[in-house]
Parts: structure tokens; C-alpha cells; sequence
């Protein structure tokens, strides 16, 4: 069995750019480098372990030598780097790119180990967001889970197109292109323009029920 992958180079890239986020938050929390090495690695590869432990495979990451030498080395130039650098929309729009990316070949590689469609789509969004949501909680953050703005969306919208392309038999190189296209929209859109999901209402919820 051969499960979709990024580009070595592409892949590397996506898991520095989630790493340098879990060490950024370190940082802003004025932590130890240890505690931002733990937060790089989290983050990094957080998401993609949970979603190999439950598919029943090896951690992608425990035999590809570069994956863990790359999430240090991110940590140590967060480290040794003022965090202003780093603070800017760039850091944001790169994230979109790994989410929406990740999100695609999370719901690739479960729908290659004969996961259904559905629970395959959830790994995809596991895939891209669990890492994050994991270091915030170690962190005492507040989860992206928690947040209105378009993240969690963003992924579960490219994890959607790859299961609905694949149900149907649509040429795999096409799908993953129109759903990381998708999804990094939505994330895009919902950088540029502060989009967010509206939250219940509780006295609308009373009306209803009157």
C-alpha cells in the first residue's frame, strides 16, 4: 500500500510552519525552550499521529529521519529570533496552505486504509487541526475549537471535497487540487475579511421554544 503523500520538500514545509506556531505560543507564554520544542513537535505532528494511531499504522513521522530534526531546528530559530518577526499575516496565510493541504492527504491517506468516507473525512480535519488543539489545551489556550473564526471549517471543507471525489471516482490529482484550493480559500477569506461562524443565540433558542 502506497498512501498519498506531499513532496518531501512540501510536506517538511507544511510541518515547519505548524511547529513555528506551537513554538510561537511558547514564546508568547515566555516558556522554556523545552516547553517550545514540546509545542513545535505537538503541533507539528500532532494531528497526523492521532490520525495514523486510529487508522492502525506507524506514526508517519517515526520513520521519515527529517520530520523530527526539522521540528527542532524550527523551535531553536523561534528561540533564538525576536517573536515580532514572526507576527504577521504571512505566518497566517502559510498556515491556511498546511491546513488545507493536510486536511486533503489526512482524508487521502484514511480513505487508502479502507476508512469509510465519513469517518475518513473526520480524520482529514484530525489531520490538519488536532495538533493545534492539543497544544492549546496543554497550554491552557483558549481551542481553535473555542474560536467562531473559520479554521476547523476551513479543513472540514477540503476533507468534504477529497471524500466526495473519491466516492465518486474523480481523478485523485483533480480532487486534492479543488479541495486544498477550497479550503485555503475559506481560511483566506476568513483572514482577510475576519470572517467567523455566528454563535447560538440564547434567547433566539427561547423564542424557538416558546
Amino acid at each position: 500500500m502506497n498512501p498519498p503523500a506531499l513532496p518531501p520538500m512540501l510536506d517538511l514545509a507544511g510541518t515547519a510552519i505548524f511547529a513555528l506556531t506551537g513554538a510561537l505560543l511558547a514564546a508568547r507564554l515566555r516558556q522554556t525552550f523545552v516547553t517550545m520544542a514540546f509545542f513545535a513537535l505537538i503541533t507539528g505532528v500532532g494531528g497526523g499521529s492521532l490520525r495514523d494511531m486510529m487508522i492502525g499504522t506507524p506514526a508517519f513521522w517515526l520513520r521519515d529521519p527529517w520530520v523530527a530534526p526539522v521540528i527542532f531546528i524550527t523551535a531553536l530559530i523561534a528561540w533564538f529570533t525576536p517573536r515580532r518577526w514572526w507576527e504577521s499575516e504571512l505566518l497566517e496565510w502559510a498556515d491556511a496552505a498546511g491546513l488545507a493541504a493536510f486536511a486533503v492527504l489526512g482524508t487521502a491517506k484514511a480513505l487508502a486504509f479502507g476508512v469509510a468516507p465519513m469517518p475518513a473525512m473526520v480524520l482529514g480535519v484530525v489531520s490538519g487541526c488536532a495538533g493545534g488543539i492539543i497544544r492549546d489545551v496543554i497550554a491552557g489556550e483558549p481551542s481553535i475549537l473555542m474560536r467562531p473564526e473559520l479554521y476547523v471549517t476551513a479543513a472540514a471543507l477540503s476533507a468534504f471535497i477529497t471524500m466526495i471525489g473519491a466516492f465518486f471516482g474523480i481523478t485523485d490529482l483533480l480532487v486534492w487540487a479543488l479541495a486544498w484550493a477550497a479550503g485555503f480559500t475559506m481560511r483566506g477569506a476568513a483572514i482577510r475579511w475576519k470572517l467567523a461562524l455566528p454563535a447560538y443565540d440564547d434567547e433566539q433558542g427561547e423564542e424557538t421554544e416558546t
